[in-house]
């Protein structure tokens, strides 16, 4: 009896370890498309965005010059958002922010980016 009752807890025991180690689900289709800087430019305020190109320079005030082979638009980066992430105008990157429109002005607030 006590052997019945030892075998079903390490059955149970094991079905559980299992059960936690296995992969976890989550969507696994497509997601955000990456679109140029000319596409962003026409897309309304608060538009979420990935673009790829280069940063050309820094403007000030946490602002750079952005461009792809279509146009080029202000980004603004926050200081938090580097973290220990270097890049120079010769490195291509790739941004997800925001479209901020602002009466005349448009740039995007940046909020993750990495070197691809």
């Amino acid at each position: 009896m006590r052997t019945k009752y030892l075998l079903c807890l390490m059955v149970l025991l094991m079905s559980a370890i299992t059960i936690a180690g296995a992969q976890q689900g989550g969507y696994t289709g497509p997601g955000a498309a990456v679109i140029t800087v000319a596409e962003a430019r026409e897309l309304r305020d608060d538009s979420p965005v990935i673009l790829q190109g280069k940063i050309e320079r820094f403007l000030g005030d946490e602002k750079y010059l952005f461009s792809d082979d279509t146009a080029v638009i202000t980004i603004e980066i926050d200081n938090r958002i580097w973290g220990t992430l270097s890049v120079n105008q010769n490195d291509t990157v790739e941004i997800t922010g925001e479209i901020d429109k602002d009466f005349r002005e448009l740039e995007i607030e940046v909020r993750s980016i990495k070197k691809i």
